[in-house]
């Protein structure tokens, strides 16, 4: 009995802390660069439009209400990924009036309409997008090793703090208020 104990716990927290691996292992993990300036048109699965400026290190979400900006890169077919959703909500919940959480998913040749199937159990609360401009996106901001990866975005277009992996909820928490504080 131990021994299934010991063994549950292992996996979980290879699950917990481990985000799933990207499907193109030549990406490599560089830093976005000061001159890089771009503008990305992204639609949600609503096909309300998304614009999303990157310039001098700053991520600017057009019409983000002077709000805190949390962007989380997914696929549905990544367990993490899928582990990560519910707190998402809760976290668009918590502080709908102080952030915007926007999901960019990173899989090609899915309809609206299989994406919306897929999160349909899990209430989402936040635009998710599904455009291919995300994955020139998630280029520009250095590509990624591994999804969900997340970044946390202050009401200056200044990147907080990325996360790779899932995320406690309470780990999130802390930074958002320390940038609502500020």
């Amino acid at each position: 009995m131990k021994f299934k104990t010991l063994v549950f716990f292992s996996i979980f927290s290879i699950l917990f802390f481990a985000g799933c691996d990207s499907k193109d292992d030549k990406k490599q993990d560089i830093q976005p660069s000061n001159n890089s300036q771009s503008q990305f048109n992204l639609n949600t699965l609503k096909n309300i439009p998304i614009e999303i400026g990157f310039s001098d290190n700053k991520l600017i979400l057009k019409d983000s209400n002077n709000k805190l900006v949390l962007v989380n890169f997914f696929a549905t077919w990544c367990p993490a990924c899928k582990v990560q959703i519910p707190n998402l909500v809760k976290l668009q919940d918590d502080f709908q009036n102080d952030l915007v959480v926007v999901g960019i998913l990173l899989e090609e040749f899915k309809s609206n309409e299989e994406i919306l199937s897929a999160l349909k159990e899990y209430n989402v609360n936040y635009s998710v997008t599904n455009a291919v401009e995300g994955f020139d996106l998630a280029k520009t901001l250095g590509g990624l090793k591994s999804i969900p990866t997340s970044f946390l975005v202050d009401k200056e277009g200044n990147i907080f703090q990325k996360y790779v992996g899932i995320v406690p909820n309470e780990m999130l928490e802390i930074d958002i208020k320390k940038l609502l504080e500020k």
